[in-house]
């Protein structure tokens, strides 16, 4: 299985932010379809932030629509998560994962894991004061 390296993790105050990087270095990651899912130990894992990559096309779960954005930079290979606004309801593992199956953006948030032909290690972000 190929492999994603997330990073940028950590404790943050509500209301700050924090930057996810999902970078990958034996495939080229503006061929795929990227995800970006979280998961709370007990609970189901949830799809954040998905990018269709033929059209640019994006999708953001509600819980954090007008907070969080995904975006891609190709020269460096990496795939962020900025979120903004954070609150404790956020704490989570953060997941990057991509595939090259077409899906348009919303359904690849909702895809099941067998869909992704990558993953990465997840990022553990914690939303604390």
């Amino acid at each position: 299985q190929l492999q994603l390296v997330e990073s940028g993790g950590g404790l943050v105050q509500p209301g700050g932010s924090l930057r996810l990087s999902c970078a990958a270095s034996e495939f080229t990651l503006e061929h795929y379809n990227i995800a970006w899912f979280r998961q709370v130990p007990g609970k189901e894992r949830e799809g954040v932030s998905c990018m269709y990559v033929h059209d640019g096309s994006t999708y953001d779960a509600d819980f954090v629509k007008g907070r969080f954005t995904i975006s891609i930079d190709n020269a460096k290979n990496t795939v962020y998560l900025q979120m903004n606004d954070l609150n404790p309801e956020d704490t989570a593992t953060y997941y990057c994962a991509a595939t090259v199956l077409s899906l348009d953006a919303d359904r690849l948030c909702v895809a099941p894991p067998n869909y992704f032909g990558a993953w990465g290690q997840g990022t553990q972000v914690t939303v604390s004061s």
